[in-house]
Formats: structure tokens, C-alpha cells, sequence
């Protein structure tokens, strides 16, 4: 009779679990690969809009806001370019900010289903979620310097203080980010919900914070809505940098005010991930 030889059954290690931040960077190197090749894609939305936007109302609305008596006056004493550019900065990254945190964090879970990719992996449903967060505000940085280096060529930065502007705005549109990530990891399909979004809350928000005239100049009745606002908070953070206006106490009130944002958001997005991630 035949003596079957068996080969013995090797046991497979079990995946380890890398630390919390590591794995928080694993996620971050993810989305930086994908940038990496596909960058272009993405260009006209993060550098050349808001570049769109400089030239629009910083040089072209500017030069008939200049030739009007006391328009200085209103944007404290400084061109409207120089006025204006470090609050198109915010608004840039608060527009990123809604745009990458809704179709594409749907897609990681509907279409293209990146997140379930990863959750295959030992990665928890918040070092994803914190992980794609990290990766929006890096990117935004990225594209930020950017920005401020077009400023300075058309003459919008007035001082180094525009690197203040630059930190200021990556911190808003985090602050934006962190509850629209939330938002949308809990939709099944963008339906409705994504348009209203962009229409009722980032358009009049763009509109109505201070961004291209001080909010000062709207209805005193709109005023308080301005004043709930992240990007009015980032405007004036901003500005303040770039300007060196702004007191200690007005500083501080919009630090908190934007951290406390993205906290609550950060909290609620994790939490997001967790439940719908969960195996």
C-alpha cells in the first residue's frame, strides 16, 4: 500500500495592526500616490479658479473700486487687491474642501469603494476616515502655496505675514471638511443632497462672508448669519494675518471657533466610518 505524503499545513501570520498613526499615514500615502499621476486632473479646480477669481475681482472690479471716494476706507486703507487676496485663499480652500469631501467620499464607499478596500486591511474605520481628512488638508496646503505664489506675482501679498493667511485657510477648510465627510458618509446616493449643499449653504457662504466686501455692508438682519459662517471666521483669520490687523481677542475667538468645528466634525466622521465600515 501506498504511504501518502502529506505536506505539513503552514499557518499564515495574522495581519498586525499598525499603530493608530501609522496608520493614519498609510491611508494619507494612498491618496498621495493617486495624486501623484492624476494631479492634472484636478488643477483647474484648485489652482486656476481661484486664480480665475484674483484676476476677475482683485485686478479687474478692484481697478473700479479704487476710482470710487472712500473705497479704502472700507478695506482699511489697503488696495482691494491686497484686501482681497488673502480671503480668496480661504474661500479656495473652503470650495475644495466641499467638493472633495462629497462625490469622492460616496465613491469610496458606492462606486469605486476605496474604503472597503482599505477596511480589508487591518486599518479601522477611523484611521480612514482621520487619514483621508489629513490628506484634503495636505492637499490643500500644497495647492495654497500655490495660490500664494501667484498672489505675489499680481501684487496681492502685502507682507509675509501671507504665510499666516495660508495656515488660517488650510484650518478652514478643514473646519468645512470634517462635517461634509460626515455628511456624506452617511448618504446611500448623492440624490438631491449634494446640489443642495453647494447651492444653499457653500454658495451663499462664499457670497455672504466677507469674502469680496465687508460684511459690515450687508443688512444688519443678514449680519448674524455671516457671523456663523467658517469661512467669515477664516476671512478674518486670514486677513489679520496677511493685513496685521485683527486683535488678540478676535483672534483667539475664531481659532476656537473654527477647532471646535472640526473637532465635532472630525468626531462625527469617525463615527460615520466606524458604523458603515464595520464587518
Amino acid at each position: 500500500m501506498a504511504i501518502e505524503e502529506r505536506v505539513p499545513a503552514t499557518r499564515l501570520a495574522p495581519a498586525t495592526a499598525p499603530g493608530w498613526v501609522h496608520g493614519v499615514l498609510l491611508v494619507v500615502e494612498s491618496f498621495w500616490r493617486w495624486y501623484r499621476r492624476n494631479w492634472r486632473a484636478t488643477a483647474v479646480s484648485s489652482v486656476l479658479q481661484p486664480l480665475l477669481f484674483l484676476l476677475a475681482f482683485g485686478l479687474g472690479f478692484g481697478s473700479l473700486i479704487a476710482s470710487r471716494p472712500g473705497a479704502e476706507a472700507a478695506t482699511g486703507g489697503v488696495p482691494y487687491l491686497v484686501w482681497l487676496a488673502p480671503a480668496l485663499l480661504a474661500m479656495s480652500t473652503v470650495q475644495s474642501a466641499a467638493f472633495e469631501m462629497t462625490y469622492p467620499v460616496l465613491s469610496g464607499f458606492k462606486w469605486q469603494r476605496v474604503y472597503l478596500g482599505m477596511a480589508a486591511t487591518p486599518l479601522t474605520g477611523a484611521q480612514i476616515a482621520v487619514g483621508h481628512l489629513v490628506w484634503v488638508a495636505a492637499k490643500m496646503t500644497l495647492t495654497g502655496a500655490v495660490y500664494l505664489v501667484l498672489i505675489a506675482v499680481f501684487g496681492g501679498a502685502a507682507s509675509i505675514g501671507v504665510l499666516g493667511s495660508l495656515a488660517a485657510a488650510v484650518l478652514t477648510g478643514a473646519a468645512v471638511a470634517a462635517p461634509v465627510m460626515a455628511f456624506s458618509a452617511s448618504r446611500e446616493d448623492e440624490g438631491a443632497a449634494f446640489n443642495a449643499l453647494f447651492r444653499f449653504v457653500v454658495l451663499p457662504m462664499t457670497l455672504f462672508s466677507g469674502t469680496f466686501f465687508p460684511v459690515a455692508a450687508l443688512p444688519a438682519w443678514v449680519q448674524p448669519l455671516a457671523w456663523v459662517s467658517p469661512l467669515w471666521h477664516g476671512t478674518e483669520l486670514a486677513r489679520a494675518a496677511a493685513l496685521g490687523t485683527g486683535t488678540a481677542g478676535a483672534v483667539l475667538g475664531h481659532l476656537a471657533y473654527l477647532a471646535a468645528l472640526l473637532a465635532v466634525g472630525t468626531g462625527l466622521s469617525v463615527r460615520a466610518f466606524t458604523r458603515r465600515l464595520a464587518p
